[in-house]
């Protein structure tokens, strides 16, 4: 199911025997589009100690509830790595974490989530741990790339959108899909040009990203945006919405091109 960030935010996490915390971030990959890791505040209990949690662990939402489940202790959490989510997170850091928790890395094989599986999918701790026996084995070593891609949502939330021929508004919100945690769309807010207008943007239809200067460029026209499909932020947008904003601006949808793995990789 897709659902906005702002949705996610502030959901109450709970490990198997006892509250985490709660959703304060998103950090995602800004090579794939795709969330890596959940930023949960842990309260007084740790100390005010803000905490990843990787989606491999969670379970479906409780909407009613506003909770989301995970599948390790409270012990797990306060005995992980000590990360500093006001920092960039590196590559070092983030094996330290995933050997802790026994997850593979996502940037070694195929797919968005490295052994071919996703988060929530049947297949998920088969192919970790069969990777990682495999590994045992042969003595090899985790290919280790040197540069982390990993960003806040927070952050990137009010960067400017550039279109091909202008500035065209700027981040509202980002669509995920709770299954893969792809994100799906950038919401944009084109309310300096047009009031109360806000659009669906694919992480495929984006070209640059500049963290210096904070700007989304967009390989869209400033007309196409204004006549696509506008998009109601009560909620995420229904399949016909999405059918109608791929329509509209030509191009190929992400389920029928990917069977539902995310955009394809791209230098930014």
């Amino acid at each position: 199911m897709l659902h906005t960030a702002k949705q996610l935010h502030g959901l109450s996490i709970r490990a198997t025997d006892g509250a985490i915390g709660n959703v304060e971030d998103f950090l995602f990959d800004d090579e794939e589009w795709v969330i890596r890791y959940l930023v949960a505040d842990a309260g007084t209990w740790l100390a005010n100690r803000h905490v990843l949690i990787s989606p491999a662990a969670i379970g479906r939402p409780d909407w009613s509830a506003k909770l989301l489940g995970v599948g390790i202790t409270k012990d797990q959490v306060k005995n992980s790595p000590d990360i500093d989510t006001h920092k960039p997170v590196s590559r070092q850091h983030e094996t330290e974490y995933l050997d802790y928790y026994g997850y593979g890395a996502y940037w070694d094989g195929a797919g968005i989530w490295g052994m071919g599986a996703y988060p929530g999918s049947p297949t998920t701790e088969d192919a970790v741990l069969a990777e990682m026996k495999s590994r045992r084995r042969a003595g090899a070593q985790v290919r280790l790339p040197e540069d982390s891609h990993l960003r806040s949502c927070a952050k990137v939330s009010g960067y400017h959108v550039h279109a091909t021929d202008g500035d065209i508004g700027h981040v509202e919100d980002f669509i995920v899909d709770d299954q893969t945690w792809a994100i799906r769309y950038l919401v944009v807010n084109t309310s300096n040009w047009w009031l109360g207008h806000q659009v669906l943007v694919a992480p495929q239809w984006v070209r640059e990203v500049s963290w210096e200067a904070r700007t989304v460029s967009v390989d869209l026209t400033r007309k196409a945006l204004e006549d696509a499909p506008r998009y109601d932020s009560a909620g995420p947008p229904d399949r016909p919405h999405e059918v109608a904003t791929y329509t509209h601006h030509k191009r190929p949808d992400y389920w029928t091109t990917d069977a539902g793995d995310g955009p394809p990789a791209r230098d930014l």
